[in-house]
């Protein structure tokens, strides 16, 4: 099956491998702070879901130049050493995006925004920012500061969607309806903003169809790109609490798998697939324990995709 991925995506617009580092703003939550909530949503974790994220003590430079280090520490030695064409080191030419990953990240006063965007997006290294948030956290004044930047450089926005069923919204604790999620993306995509939905597959209680039915709808409302993760449950949570009582199931692989493929099934041909699984933390991973092995998840979709 053809589709866009995020790295041929990246390389048709950088003409470069690009890496992804993901930053913690030291950002709360309106649902953790006690203006929506105090819980948060019912499977994220302590951290926000910015587990991989550096400490929100250290500048946004200096979390850039951290991350830089452990990429480039993973690379096979003929990349490192500079003998591959997906190098990646400090020439300047920038080859990076700054990933604003860690809780609600225009959560705050603009002008605290204003100051970690623009160190982020002004670094010689990065080629873009990401900024993952709530849509029910976007107001005028960010989305000026936003449109702004995205003169400057790209900038994307993350939305953590999850689901357009509100059985399954007030079962997570969202926090907002579905006509937000609209509004934002509308007023995003006005400013020429690239969009990204976050997907959670296998909540509690949804049927197969009833994930398909928000994959659809979200393709087919205005976004650029889409994240399918798969529902992780993770220690601590009252997700985590629910999933020990017996109280819901999560899926096989091989339902996973098999549920990825008829979601990009039906998503238009020009949405970037920036995730089909999902980097849950392995010592607080509880369930499924199968999602641990990434790699063999990996190689068992990409199986599916392109041979059938």
């Amino acid at each position: 099956m053809n589709y866009r991925s995020l790295n041929s995506y990246l390389q048709e617009r950088f003409h470069k491998k690009i890496y992804k580092i993901a930053i913690n703003g030291g950002f709360t939550c309106p649902n953790r702070d006690g203006t929506i909530d105090t819980r948060g949503c019912i499977f994220c974790s302590g951290y926000g879901s910015g587990d991989f994220a550096e400490s929100p003590e250290l500048s946004v430079t200096e979390q850039i130049e951290r991350g830089k280090e452990r990429i480039i520490s993973k690379m096979p030695k003929s990349t490192a050493n500079g003998r591959a064409d997906e190098v990646a080191v400090n020439d300047g030419n920038g080859r990076y995006i700054a990933y604003f990953q860690a809780f609600t990240n225009t959560y705050a006063p603009v002008e605290r925004l204003r100051a970690l965007y623009s160190e982020a997006i002004n670094h010689p290294d990065i080629v873009a920012i990401s900024i993952g948030t709530r849509p029910d956290c976007l107001p005028e004044e960010v989305l000026v500061l936003l449109d702004e930047l995205n003169h400057i450089k790209p900038v994307w926005v993350e939305l953590g969607l999850q689901t357009i069923h509100k059985k399954s919204a007030d079962y997570i604790r969202r926090g907002y309806e579905l006509p937000v999620y609209d509004r934002a993306v509308a007023e995003l995509r006005n400013r020429g903003i690239e969009v990204i939905t976050h997907v959670i597959l296998g909540l509690p209680g949804e049927t197969r169809e009833e994930m398909l039915e928000t994959v659809d709808y979200v393709g087919r409302s205005g976004i650029q790109g889409i994240k399918l993760q798969l529902l992780h449950v993770i220690e601590g949570t009252d997700l985590a609490e629910d999933y020990r009582n017996g109280l819901f199931e999560c899926m096989s692989m091989e339902e996973y798998v098999d549920l990825i493929y008829d979601c990009i099934k039906i998503l238009p041909d020009d949405i970037v697939i920036h995730r089909m699984t999902g980097d849950g933390a392995k010592k607080t991973l509880v369930a499924p324990l199968w999602s641990a092995d990434k790699k063999k998840v990996l190689n068992a979709l990409n199986h599916r995709l392109c041979y059938n």
